[in-house]
């Protein structure tokens, strides 16, 4: 099977991979072609398998990539996704080698991603990237890692100052979410639709720049949530999701 990567010509006609056919997430899907037309100008690449499925690397050069990480001349890689039956064929070996191999031809200082100890929802599988070259170069906390492969043994990138504060003043329910994945729209409706329902106070903070991605004061790979001031968690939350982890937090 071949590969396909999106450009200004074709983001109209191709799928965008992660919500293909589930109707709740369609507002979701529009607003990421949005975004994505807009990123494309400033290096981002969408390649995915010529196929219809869940198969597809997304990423862009670090100084455009909405992230609060800084470094010079490196790819940043937000997603790599392989799902169902497509695991298992070395599709996701495929796409990071020819994101290596963009990052080569353009003379790039290396490639990084984030990712975390143990494996957590909406991060990148650290196993994957170690055997395939990758080191740790910074750290938040004890879960959460920058992974970066150098290709000219030259600087490292690294995450901002603001993102290793991990807290906020406000104590009130917060969740920073932006326009990249097709599911926040759905996750912000229901948050939003458990939050009135139970009278429970809710701050949502739209990054919508360049510049508000980077100064995000956590973990950021398009959802950050904090509670009583102190960052929780990167994984999308729908309206079970968001009561079992207010459960978690109150005991």
């Amino acid at each position: 099977m071949s590969f396909i990567t999106i450009n200004s010509e074709t983001i109209e006609q191709e799928h965008l991979c992660c919500a293909i056919a589930d109707k709740k997430h369609q507002l979701g899907v529009s607003a990421k072609r949005a975004w994505l037309k807009e990123q494309l100008s400033e290096g981002h690449v969408f390649r995915k398998l010529d196929e219809r499925g869940k198969v597809f690397i997304e990423y862009a050069p670090l100084e455009k990539a909405w992230v609060p990480i800084a470094g010079d001349n490196y790819l940043y890689i937000y997603c790599l996704w392989v799902a169902g039956s497509f695991k298992g064929k070395g599709y996701g070996a495929e796409l990071l080698n020819s994101c290596l191999a963009d990052a080569r031809k353009t003379g790039k200082s290396g490639v990084c991603v984030v990712s975390s100890k143990k494996k957590k929802p909406y991060l990148s599988d650290k196993q994957f990237f170690i055997r395939n070259g990758f080191k740790t170069v910074d750290i938040i906390g004890s879960d959460y890692e920058l992974l970066a492969l150098s290709l000219d043994s030259g600087t490292v990138p690294h995450f901002t100052d603001s993102a290793k504060s991990q807290r906020i003043e406000s104590n009130i329910l917060t969740i920073y979410y932006s326009p990249q994945c097709p599911y926040i729209p759905n996750c912000v409706e229901q948050v939003t639709a458990y939050c009135q329902q139970n009278s429970l106070p809710l701050d949502l903070i739209k990054v919508d720049t360049l510049e508000k991605a980077k100064s995000v004061p956590c973990i950021f790979n398009n959802w950050a949530v904090f509670y009583n001031g102190k960052f929780e968690t990167t994984q999308l939350l729908n309206e079970g999701q968001l009561k079992k982890l207010l459960d978690q937090l109150q005991l």
